[in-house]
Order: C-alpha cells, then structure tokens, then sequence
C-alpha cells in the first residue's frame, strides 16, 4: 500500500535560479525604461573654458588686417625697348609729371629712323622728276594743240574758198569734195586732240594728289618715328614719388616691360584680404574704422574684388575723415568691418568648441555647475568676441566655449577639481 507525501509549502533551492532571473529581467526593463543612457566623461574643470549667455546688444562687424597703400600707383613702362644708359632720378625721390626717369638708347630704331629720312627723301626726288616731265608733256601737248588749231583754220578757209570756186563752176568736183574732206578730218584729229589733253590733264592731277598722299603719309611716319625716338625717355605719368626703380646700367629693356612704379601720395587707401566666407556680405559703400594711438578712424569700401584666391578676397579702403599724422605706405591697420546694424540678442563668447560642432550643439553647465550636458542650439551670426545664438539658449546659462576636440562624442560631462 503507497503512502502518499504532502508536498513542502515555501521556496526550494530549485526555484532560486528562476527567481533571480525574473529579478535581473525587471532591472534590466527599469534601467530601460528609467536610466540614464547618456555615454559621460569625467573631466579636469581646470582645463576648460566656461561662459556665460546674455543677452545684450551684437555688432554685427569682421575684423580684418590692412595695409596702407598710396591712393594710386602708376606703373612705370617704357613704350619702346632699349639698353638703360642712365638713371636720371633715384627711388624715393619726389617727381613731377613729364619728368625723365630713365633714358634708354636703341640703335635699331636710330637706323629704321634713317631709313625712313632716306625714304622720304628718295620719293621727294621721284615726285618733283614726276612733275617737271607732267610739265614737259603739258608744254608739249598745248604746242600740238596750237598746230591743230592753225591747220584746222588753214582748212576751212581752203574748204570755203573750195567750195565758193565749186558753186561758180570753176573747179572740178573732185577738189571740192576733197577739200571738204581735209576739213573735217581736222575737225575731228582736233576734237580726238583736245580730249586727250583733258584726259591727260586729269590723270597727271590725280598721279600727283595721290603722290602727294604717299609723301605726306611718308612725313608722318618719319615723325612717329622720331616720336619713338622721344619715347625711349620713360617719364613719369603723375605727380608724386618714386617708389620703385627695377633697372641697372647697361641693361636689354624690352617695350611695356615693368620697371618701377609712381606713387601718389596725395591721400591714401588700405587694401586688406578677407574671409571667403564674407564675400555675399561684403560691398562697396560699407563703413569701417580702425583705432590708432588713442583715436578712431573712419573708412568706408570703395572697392571688392571678385576674385578668390586662397580662400580670401581683396578689398578696398578709403579715408571718410582724418588720417594718422604718421600714415606711411606699408602700414598695418586692424579694420573692424561693420556688415550690419547692431541687435540685441542672445550672445555667448568665441571659442575653439565650433570647429567641433560647427555651432550645431555645445555642452550646458547644470545649476550646480557639476554636470554640462549636450544640447543642440542654432548660432547666426558671428564677430571677432561673440557667437549670436538663435535658438537653444537662455541668458545666464553657463556653457563650454574650450575646445572639444577629446569629448565631441559623449553626452555628459562630469566636472571635477
């Protein structure tokens, strides 16, 4: 006969290891569900940056590097090629405009010169051998002409005394018409005779006008060249200085070749390289200023080059107002560019952490200034001290401007002494 066993009440040994599984599960679905996910980074407070948002006006302005340039620089070329065979004027010495700064010489234009004298001289010859034979042939042609005349009128009195004898019966018929005949043929040799005249007449005067042309335009190339003669004495354009003078004694300078440069000092301009970046915003008509010894200057652009070169532009700078007492060519200005009004707005300081982030997020100090958590914040405009913030931050919130290059992939960060 079996006994039957109760069976214990109470947790055994063997249900333990589903117990403690069930318990790992409900942590696990907690830590889910409530815990703190973030990747953290404890970091030294020490090494790091902090600032503060506000909320205060933004200047809206670039700061660039300038340097003094004359108001206008003249390039120095000579028109025609030579051997340099004196400097008349030294660099740095103050010249009037029209004033010789360098005279070359040129053998070959010395020898077309003579060709050209030889030239004009040769065809001189030609044109007055020309006119004294159109002469000759006039004298000869009215000579004829005379003749012609005389023995037309020789002829018709024969013909009117022929026919006159003719109407009386006195002579044969044959003489008559004869007669008659002689006389027209005259007519006519004198007409052909005349026509020939004129038509010679017209053709001497248009060999000579045209003659003539050649031999003026032959007169004005000998004065062009005797001008390239002139040109050989490189002259300075303006009134100013002579800033640069690239040429030694004895040497081959060819026409249009660079040589040196005039400086008008009359007034000055600052040329300075800016960011790319700015290039939509930068235009002529923008105001600018610089402080130099205790006191500000006024600029405004005058001129934006188009041109990108090395990720920079250049742009030009006049004087609005006064200009340093000191101002020389070459020096160094630090221009503060205004590209807009002044607004008030959320600001935070500059700071190497947007070459990380490019202004999309930054890490934000909690009240406690422990912790600095990752919040994605919108940043517009920017100048040399301040980023303006759009969206994300708040005046008084204290955030990370340093560098974060070493923790740009954690969540949070824990700052400790």
């Amino acid at each position: 006969m079996d006994i039957q066993l109760e069976k214990k009440k109470g947790i055994r040994k063997k249900h333990i290891p589903y117990i403690a599984g069930g318990a790992l599960f409900l942590f696990l679905v907690g830590w889910i569900i409530f815990g703190d996910h973030s990747s953290t980074l404890k970091i030294d407070s020490r090494g790091i940056s902090i600032g503060t948002a506000k909320r205060d006006q933004f200047n809206d302005f670039v700061r660039v590097d300038g340097q003094v340039q004359p108001i206008t620089v003249v390039q120095l070329s000579p028109q025609e090629g030579g051997i340099v065979q004196e400097k008349v004027v030294e660099e740095g010495v103050q010249v009037r405009k029209g004033d010789v700064i360098v005279r070359l010489s040129n053998s070959g234009l010395d020898l077309q010169i003579l060709n050209a004298e030889a030239d004009l001289a040769e065809k001189q010859n030609i044109l007055r051998n020309t006119q004294i034979t159109m002469e000759q042939q006039k004298l000869t042609n009215q000579n004829e002409k005379l003749q012609l005349d005389l023995d037309i009128n020789r002829k018709r009195r024969g013909f009117q005394q022929q026919e006159q004898l003719y109407k009386e019966s006195l002579i044969a018929k044959e003489d008559y018409i004869q007669a008659r005949e002689d006389y027209e043929l005259a007519q006519q040799k004198h007409t052909l005779i005349t026509e020939r005249i004129r038509q010679d007449s017209i053709y001497r005067s248009l060999q000579v006008d045209q003659m003539e042309e050649n031999l003026s335009n032959m007169r004005q190339n000998v004065l062009l060249i005797r001008e390239r003669r002139e040109n050989l004495n490189v002259r300075s354009q303006i009134d100013g200085e002579l800033g640069l003078l690239d040429v030694v004694l004895g040497q081959n300078i060819s026409a249009g070749q660079k040589i040196g440069q005039v400086n008008d000092l009359s007034d000055y301009k600052i040329e300075a390289l800016i960011d790319e970046h700015y290039i939509d915003r930068v235009r002529t008509g923008l105001n600018a200023t610089f402080e130099r010894q205790s006191s500000k200057y006024e600029l405004t652009v005058r001129k934006v080059f188009p041109e990108v070169r090395e990720g920079k532009f250049r742009t030009e700078f006049i004087f609005t107002g006064e200009r340093p007492d000191n101002i020389r060519s070459g020096q160094t200005y630090y221009i503060n560019l205004e590209l807009g009004q002044p607004t008030e707005g959320i600001i935070i300081p500059k700071g190497t952490f947007f070459q990380s982030t490019g202004g999309s997020w930054i890490f934000v100090l909690d009240a406690d200034g422990k912790k600095a958590y990752r919040r994605n914040i919108r940043i517009g405009r920017q100048n040399p001290q301040y980023y303006e913030v759009l969206e994300g931050l708040e005046a008084g919130e204290k955030v990370i401007v340093s560098s974060y290059e070493s923790y740009k992939d954690n969540q949070v960060l824990i700052l400790s002494d």
